[in-house]
């Protein structure tokens, strides 16, 4: 494990209608939700049928994947109902000076 934070986005960035942001970061596509002022990020690519979950529903801290309709708890990225089965990979998050940081894995 490595202490090496990156600069993905400006909370600005972050779509005020959804709280949504699809973001690159270490080599993959990365999905940033922002709830209740708190940044929380996850793959953004659904475990179950490789649709882009930052085109999906947020909703009392989880998201709904816009293909099958499956949920995911945002803040740990376990499936909370089918036909989601694997979890999500999620990031640890900071905010600075209104810039939004992950961490590397």
């Amino acid at each position: 494990m490595t202490d090496e934070w990156i600069k993905v986005a400006a909370l600005t960035d972050v779509n005020p209608d959804t709280s949504l942001l699809k973001v690159e970061a270490f080599g993959e596509a990365v999905c940033l939700y922002v709830i209740e002022d708190r940044v929380y990020a996850t793959q953004d690519l659904c475990t179950h049928g490789q649709a882009c979950l930052s085109e999906g529903w947020l909703e009392d801290g989880t998201i709904e994947c816009p293909l099958h309709q499956g949920v995911f708890d945002i803040a740990s990225g376990k499936p909370l109902s089918p036909p989601v089965t694997e979890p999500l990979k999620t990031y640890e998050t900071r905010v600075e000076n209104g810039d939004i940081y992950l961490k590397a894995a």
